[in-house]
């Protein structure tokens, strides 16, 4: 068996936001960089849907988005995704079909106990995520506004759109259309239904001036086919397909103002992000819409609206065949790190 290239973090009777416990979760992360002694120059990176860490470090390194040589990156995977706490391997008595609802607010506050407990960290330099990445980055910046002192949030919302759930709830009645569902769980691994999934996904997730301009290409396939078929229904046959619904769980819940603190009031928990911020849509997301963005940003009392001018829709903010975008992206974390002690 290989070596694992990421730590775990457990922790005992961690009890969730909707009242549940899990008797034992665990938080899968992997860290790079070095730690400075006065634990100033943590980013916290977390995970987005259906994605594990190394499916998106790779805009970590020197001359990169993130920049490892001066700062501590810490990317803890998000509940659901299949390494950290998930359907497919949580201990009894949960387990597909009886899994409980994670909220952000859960991912948030297991986050906070590995860098507190772990590295000894209660201050975040900078919060960065892209698409529930990003939910979660805002999630730490109304939960703890004390706490995190910037944030770069790319392609994500803080209050999943009614838009977006109708999308959601599409994916998962194509996902959940397999014969192989049993009404909570599958009874064994839906290659229809995620290959469908797939096919779905790459029809929202890339623009329409994407596939115009025929910018599969550019990223290496050699047809519209080639893309769904190696990019998209790859993507998702690797994972769980009960891990995928647990995460789509959390993506429809998403939402910084649905808890104690501020009791739904989205104008209030935005109100009090206090944290430097960039927000960064695409100009062509589907189901991040530019103007979602822009209305949320205007209630964040230190945020700048920086939309990503791009045609590659959704993955505009997670740019790996589109060096452009990249540059896009490492700007606005060195115009938000600029003067910073790291």
């Amino acid at each position: 068996m290989a070596q694992a290239d990421h730590q775990v973090f457990e922790i005992r009777g961690f009890r969730l936001q909707r009242g549940m416990t899990l008797p034992r979760a665990t938080l899968a992360y992997k860290t790079y960089g070095k730690l400075a002694a006065d634990r100033s120059n943590v980013i916290l990176y977390p995970t987005s849907y259906g994605a594990q860490h190394g499916d998106t470090e790779w805009l970590i390194g020197p001359g990169r988005v993130l920049d490892p040589t001066e700062w501590f990156i810490v990317i803890p995977n998000m509940f659901g995704n299949g390494l950290s706490t998930s359907p497919s391997n949580v201990e009894p008595p949960y387990g597909p079909g009886r899994f409980p609802q994670i909220t952000h607010w859960d991912n948030v506050e297991a986050q906070r106990l590995l860098l507190e407990q772990v590295f000894g960290v209660e201050n975040l330099a900078m919060a960065y995520g892209w698409s529930m990445g990003a939910q979660q980055a805002l999630h730490w910046g109304a939960i703890h506004p004390d706490r995190v002192a910037r944030i770069c949030a790319v392609c994500g919302s803080a209050r999943t759109s009614i838009h977006n759930r109708v999308f959601l709830e599409g994916v998962r009645a194509t996902l959940t259309g397999d014969p192989a569902w049993r009404g909570d769980h599958f009874a064994e691994h839906p290659v229809r239904g995620l290959r469908a999934m797939g096919r779905v996904y790459a029809g929202w997730a890339m623009s329409q001036a994407f596939y115009r301009e025929r910018l599969f290409e550019k990223a290496g396939f050699a047809s519209v086919e080639d893309f769904i078929v190696r990019s998209w229904e790859a993507n998702f046959l690797r994972r769980d397909a009960h891990d995928l619904l647990a995460s789509l769980d959390t993506w429809l819940a998403s939402d910084i103002s649905d808890n104690a603190l501020y009791g739904g009031d989205l104008k209030r928990a935005l109100g009090a992000i206090t944290a430097r911020s960039i927000v960064m849509p695409s100009r062509t997301d589907l189901y991040f819409t530019p103007e979602d963005s822009a209305l949320e940003t205007a209630m964040m009392p230190n945020a700048e609206y920086r939309p990503i001018e791009s045609i590659w829709g959704h993955r505009a903010g997670n740019p790996v065949f589109n060096p452009e975008d990249e540059a896009v992206l490492r700007k606005a974390v060195c115009d938000l790190l600029e003067g910073s002690p790291a």
